[in-house]
């Protein structure tokens, strides 16, 4: 029997062990049918390592941040007056006044202001330079390629 196949190639077969010329004229043609199977398999092959190290290093740093320092003076001040009712602490400028009262035996009972604190609040700036040390890490990578060692796959 002549065959030809998808890309115009012909050939002849022989069917059940006969010629072309033996076979029956009404006998149905059995054509033998071929598959080919994939068979795929996968193997780790090690092209090249990296070799990672780390260090850490120091850098010295000048730190210069402003501190806030507050310091109060108390200055007392003398008054020995009467007073109707007691006067409430206030404020005169930057100054914070608060009355001190005592009681005073007359015929009768009156307030005297007796004395008055008067504390004035001052601001200061001051920069104190301070050497720190700050760590910092570094990588370095290194590569080194299978089969530059000749060790290819």
């Amino acid at each position: 029997m002549a065959v030809t196949d998808q890309d115009g190639v012909r050939g002849t077969f022989v069917l059940n062990g006969e010629d072309e010329g033996t076979s029956a004229p009404d006998s149905p043609l059995v054509i033998p049918v071929i598959a080919e199977d994939l068979d795929v398999k996968k193997r780790r092959v090690e092209t090249g390592r990296v070799r990672i190290t780390k260090r850490v290093k120091f850098r010295d740093e000048i730190v210069d941040e402003p501190l806030l320092r507050e310091d109060v003076d108390i200055e007392r001040v003398t008054v020995n007056r009467m007073v109707e009712e007691a006067p409430a602490a206030r404020y005169e400028g930057d100054t914070l006044v608060i009355p001190l009262l005592q009681e005073v035996l007359v015929i009768e009972k009156r307030l005297m202001l007796k004395e008055e604190l008067r504390v004035v609040r001052r601001r200061t700036e001051e920069h104190r330079p301070e050497r720190i040390s700050l760590r910092e890490e570094e990588a370095s990578i290194e590569r080194s390629d299978a089969q530059a060692r000749g060790e290819g796959g």
